[in-house]
């Protein structure tokens, strides 16, 4: 929430970078929450020198959305929180305490407290030292999973992602790189941006392991499978329909301001390549990872027997991860007795959303969609060429109109996930008979309910626009086709499948286009 503010103020103002004032205690506490949870040595990096959050309701098609985030820089991490307080006094600068920081009912504060009793230089100084080994190994792994996403993982336009097994070579890469790798795949097709747990991560992990691949999965928010015709040696990750996704369409006006101000007038690009070469050249090489193949409740007693960190501070540590433990445990006991307020629905039981021309919308934080009404007085109607620009499909002006342009900015669309039914429209609508060889317009019975009304020249081309949508449709696995946003009327009409370019009238100006909301590998992020 805090984060979510901190993002509509940046872009109101037109910030592409914002400073945060996080210290090295701020490190200190944070990694004792985590291992608290049981975290793992990525986790225990803590919070990274700079980091992308990316907007929730702006959006600009078209946009890399790796230039939409905002950047956020913590220059502080370095410093302890008396050292703030001295270079203040020392240039006579005001500050203002929260004195809600103060209250025990919070866990940061309840470590801060017990923390400041072990404030001496020496464990505060290998605390540091423990902190600053995770985040060498953190780096090091991110910079490993970069690389394999840009040579392993090819994204389609129609929202899914192909991992070529032979390219990643499985079984040459860590359990931790592995496990991180398929992490960024599964949250970027899926946009489900929660940490994936432990059992699903295990989970996951086993499946790249097993190459060739010969079974499917589902899991964190995605559908996993072979690859038709790759024998195994390529994985396609779907999103899954039926697990809890972020359903909801977001919609606004094309020229409204959540489009108008999600451009940020800084080079973003520029800096996160710099600082990227930057980290690359001050990476530490493998031998100076010391936590790769360390378990999460090992990293303790690894980082004492590397002499990271004393007898003294190990104790310490740990009697402070023991108490916050025993803390969480006996609350994860307790049953709330009320309703998330944010629960999320599965995709396949959720309402349709509505779209109506000249609005834009995003759906599931995956396909931006957008509506233009029709200009035109008239209908207009088609003719078949191979050569032409838009598949075969040319229009040319007609004196009428027909049921959707009649209605004009009146009509209503519902936006939904593709289904069985809808292959089975298109299967017997390519079938009907063509209207101008056939007086009777003899179609199939489905059909005739639906678009009976529909002026000759429109049927014809939903007709000619389904088969060619037909044969697009046949390479691609049913998981995939699940996942494909279609428009409906109010009567459930198929109207347009515009990621395959098919719509039931050429007037219909409807299209799609795979861009999620948060870019593949999570954004710029930098721990050294």
């Amino acid at each position: 929430m805090r984060y979510e503010m901190f993002h509509k103020v940046c872009i109101e103002q037109q910030f592409g970078i914002l400073l945060l004032a996080h210290h090295a205690d701020d490190q200190a506490e944070l990694l004792v929450i985590r291992l608290s949870r049981n975290s793992g040595v990525l986790g225990l990096a803590g919070m990274a020198f700079t980091s992308q959050i990316f907007a929730k309701h702006a959006y600009s098609q078209g946009v890399d959305p790796m230039s939409g985030g905002i950047l956020l820089v913590r220059p502080f991490l370095d410093f302890s929180k008396k050292d703030m307080y001295k270079i203040c006094q020392e240039n006579e600068q005001k500050w203002v305490e929260d004195p809600s920081n103060r209250s025990p009912l919070f866990v940061r504060n309840r470590i801060r407290m017990s923390l400041q009793e072990f404030s001496s230089s020496v464990f505060s100084s290998e605390l540091q030292s423990l902190i600053s080994a995770c985040r060498r190994t953190r780096t090091h792994v991110d910079k490993i999973c970069s690389n394999l996403l840009q040579e392993a993982v090819t994204v389609m336009d129609q929202g899914y992602a192909v991992i070529d097994l032979k390219t990643l070579n499985p079984s040459k890469v860590e359990d931790i790189c592995l496990a991180k790798f398929i992490a960024h795949v599964a949250q970027y097709i899926s946009q489900r941006h929660r940490p994936i747990r432990s059992n699903t991560s295990k989970l996951l992990l086993r499946y790249m392991r097993s190459s060739p691949c010969k079974t499917s999965l589902t899991a964190a928010g995605c559908y996993l499978c072979p690859a038709p015709g790759s024998r195994g040696t390529k994985i396609l990750v779907c999103c899954s329909v039926n697990c809890p996704l972020p359903s909801k369409v977001e919609l606004f006006y094309s020229g409204s301001s959540a489009q108008e101000k999600c451009v940020i007038p800084y080079d973003l690009k520029e800096i996160m390549d710099n600082a990227n070469t930057s980290s690359n050249l001050s990476s530490a090489d493998a031998s100076d990872v010391h936590f790769l193949n360390v378990t999460s409740g090992s990293v303790l007693d690894e980082a004492k027997r590397l002499n990271l960190i004393s007898e003294s501070t190990y104790r310490s540590v740990l009697m402070l991860q023991e108490e916050e433990t025993n803390r969480f445990k006996y609350k994860s006991d307790v049953t709330p007795d009320y309703r998330p307020k944010y629960a999320i629905e599965s995709v396949g039981t959720s309402h349709n959303q509505c779209l109506q021309p000249g609005q834009m919308g995003f759906f599931m934080n995956r396909f931006f969609i957008s509506w233009k009404p029709c200009k035109e007085d008239v209908c207009r109607k088609f003719t078949q060429e191979e050569t032409s620009s838009n598949g075969g499909l040319v229009v040319e002006g007609l004196d009428y109109k027909c049921t959707f342009c009649s209605l004009g900015h009146d009509m209503v669309a519902e936006i939904r996930h593709m289904m069985e039914s809808d292959w089975l429209y298109l299967a017997e609508l390519s079938k009907s008979q063509n209207v101008k060889s056939d007086p009777d317009n003899a179609v199939s019975s489905s059909v005739t309910e639906q678009a009976a009304e529909k002026a000759s020249s429109c049927l014809d081309y939903a007709r000619v626009s389904a088969g060619r949508v037909l044969q697009l449709l046949k390479p691609i696995p049913v998981a995939v086709r699940r996942s494909l946003p279609v428009l409906v009327d109010s009567q459930g009409l198929l109207l347009s499948i515009p990621s395959l370019s098919f719509k039931h009238c050429p007037c219909l100006e409807i299209e799609a286009t795979f861009q999620p909301r948060v870019p593949l590998g999570g954004g710029h992020n930098s721990f050294i």
